[in-house]
């Protein structure tokens, strides 16, 4: 399964103060990797405008891919054109809230999730990534030793 994310789309909707903001950017795609990494789908994140060091593909992991358009071209056009790829439209989702992205996304049967719905989404696996992180959590006793010098050092103090 992937997921195809217009990524200034998504960005809007979750936090439209940083949607000038690099950090934003950064910080959409480290909330994405939290849930790539939870759910193994491959992700293709698209951007409009330019990264500062000018690559247009940048490989986050071999699952996840951030894409920006050459200098006249627009997010859009590359979402447009990865659409009129895809062959197995059973397994990919176009993420938008852009109404030609989805209804060209829908032309060609392919599944489509407005920033909202994905927003619930992604806000739900990162929420149980959460959970699941403090449920692990190691807790080591104290050994009888420990708990010996401790009840010494509080002795003292009385």
């Amino acid at each position: 399964m992937a997921y195809l994310i217009d990524g200034n789309n998504l960005l809007g909707y979750l936090a439209a103060e940083e949607l000038r903001d690099p950090r934003g950017r950064d910080g959409l795609i480290l909330r994405l990797l939290t849930f790539q990494r939870a759910t193994r789908k491959r992700i293709y994140l698209v951007f409009d405008g330019r990264p500062s060091d000018g690559d247009t593909y940048v490989t986050v992991n071999k699952k996840f891919s951030v894409i920006y358009p050459e200098p006249g071209d627009s997010a859009d056009s590359i979402i447009h054109e990865m659409i009129g790829l895809q062959v197995d439209k059973r397994t990919f989702f176009v993420v938008s809230s852009d109404r030609e992205i989805r209804d060209s996304a829908r032309a060609r049967g392919i599944q489509t999730l407005s920033s909202a719905e994905f927003s619930r989404e992604l806000k739900r696996v990162i929420k149980d990534q959460k959970k699941m992180r403090e449920m692990d959590k190691h807790v080591e006793r104290p050994s009888p030793l420990e708990v010996h010098l401790w009840d010494d050092v509080f002795k003292t103090r009385r």
